[in-house]
């Protein structure tokens, strides 16, 4: 899939790895919900995180604006479970129909979680798998056997 990093975020790339000495491979400025989403190079997301949260805490007083954090995996279901983490995802399935995919969770209770606030963790989900693998995210469902 083809990306292209504007200047804006090339600027909280590098600003990033200044601060924390991580590499992101790409970042999303999501005016939506006022964040940063970082997709972090696998093996660098303690390091991107810090002791205790502190590189994010540091670089949302730089920048100003709520930092999130996703490892990048190059495989599609290690992804999306990357994106969704800590919910564990189940499995994930492409409807034959509509071409989306569909993503099934552990627990029901993990459901409100996987959501987000106002729809910002699905949101996050959606934009990353149509940048990173020009994929469509539908619905979460819950798996068989949920608690």
């Amino acid at each position: 899939m083809e990306r292209n990093i504007g200047f804006k975020e090339r600027r909280y790339i590098e600003e990033l790895r200044i601060l924390t000495k991580a590499t992101a491979l790409d970042c999303i400025i999501d005016e939506r919900f006022e964040r940063i989403i970082y997709v972090i190079q696998k093996g660098d997301m303690g390091l991107a995180i810090g002791k205790k949260g502190e590189n994010i805490r540091r670089m949302q007083n730089v920048l100003g604006k709520r930092i999130e954090m996703v490892e990048y995996a190059d495989e599609q279901n290690a992804f999306i479970a990357n994106i969704f983490r800590p919910v564990e995802i189940t499995g994930v399935e492409k409807d034959p129909v509509s071409g989306v995919l569909l993503v099934s969770i552990q627990r029901k209770s993990d459901l409100g979680t996987a959501i987000g606030k106002k729809g910002a963790n699905i949101e996050k989900a959606r934009l990353l798998m149509r940048k990173f693998w020009g994929a469509e995210l539908g619905d979460l469902r819950i798996g068989e056997g949920a608690i």
